[in-house]
């Protein structure tokens, strides 16, 4: 059992200068069928790193589908799902975070973006109809995907960069180290008990990869952290999508857009669902920053591979600062040999 004091109210004064038509409670809201929503999203990514699209293209057929097969799956008997198991790292997982000894209130089904990965996996558990729950999950997986790139080249136009396709042609490449997750937070009655305490579903964390995909279904529990470390609650919304940028877009951008810190609190009446696209590069490319955002300016962090990264983050606790073994120290602070 996880359990942290109740956050103070959330402070918002920092976002008042902005014009209350492009938030929603609190959250950067982006359209994605104006053109000129491009600066609100680098604005968002810059102050936030997180914000919520609308008329984003997805199907609403394509969402509900999925949550229908996904509420299914978790609904089976426990020793169903664990035919989908051990997470090694992908699979079916059940409180156990991770292999470095995280806990959750949260069952989930990790895999990969690869539609053949996906029918394996699902094959242990549905045996040789699993086709319904293979569509769902590759007709969402690959609109979704669509999305994660248009934005991505939406923030390249933002940043003014010549090469609007130099974000988005990592996530399209056929060696793309994307993942997808499911996750189930059961209601928790016990919370109810606990008085001045929440209980964690997932805990605070960054995500590792270049962008995050989130939808859930009508429960709310996710926050982000602010700049000042008070915890904003994120009201769900059926029909949208939250974005959140990763840690190696911020590399990328060389510290310019912020990685976002989240969590997930269990809810004690109702159930969580929700579906996450990871979109990651592949495995042997280089993360750095990019030279048409640097102009004379000195890198924050060294060079390294996706591979690289992703081992590091896979080692680490959940709430670890990953990027920290990554980061340069600036000439200044090296204290000269004796």
């Amino acid at each position: 059992m996880v359990l942290l004091p109740k956050p103070a109210l959330e402070q918002l004064s920092l976002i008042r200068n902005i014009k209350p038509t492009t938030f929603f409670s609190g959250i950067p809201l982006i359209d994605l069928s104006n053109p000129d929503s491009k600066h609100l999203l680098v604005k968002a990514c810059e102050e936030f790193g997180f914000f919520k699209v609308v008329n984003h293209g997805v199907p609403l057929e394509f969402i509900l589908k999925l949550e229908s097969e996904a509420v299914k799956f978790f609904s089976l008997p426990l020793s169903e799902k664990e035919k989908a198991g051990p997470p090694n790292p992908f699979g079916y997982g059940n409180k156990s975070i991770g292999q470095n000894g995280d806990v959750g209130w949260v069952e989930y089904l990790l895999l990969t973006a690869n539609q053949e990965s996906i029918s394996q996996r699902l094959s242990s558990v549905f045996g040789d109809n699993p086709e319904k729950f293979r569509r769902a999950l590759n007709d969402y997986i690959s609109a979704v995907k669509k999305m994660a790139c248009e934005i991505l080249e939406m923030m390249a136009d933002g940043l003014k960069i010549q090469n609007r396709n130099v974000l988005s042609k990592l996530l399209k490449d056929e060696q793309s180290d994307s993942v997808f997750r499911l996750n189930h937070y059961p209601p928790c009655p016990e919370i109810q008990a606990l008085k001045d305490h929440n209980m964690i579903g997932f805990g605070e964390h960054t995500d590792p990869q270049i962008i995050s995909v989130l939808r859930s279904n009508n429960t709310s529990g996710l926050q982000i952290s602010l700049n000042d470390g008070s915890w904003l609650s994120v009201p769900p919304d059926l029909s949208s999508f939250f974005i959140n940028v990763g840690d190696s877009l911020q590399v990328m951008t060389n510290g310019l857009f912020k990685s976002v810190r989240h969590r997930v609190l269990a809810n004690s009446m109702k159930a969580r669902v929700s579906m996450i696209y990871f979109g990651g590069p592949p495995l042997g490319e280089k993360i750095a920053p990019l030279p048409s955002l640097m102009r004379g300016k000195e890198s924050l962090y060294r060079e390294f591979t996706w591979f690289e990264y992703k081992r590091s983050a896979y080692s680490s606790r959940l709430a670890d600062n990953k990027l920290l073994l990554f980061e340069r120290i600036p000439a200044s602070y090296i204290l000269p040999q004796k």
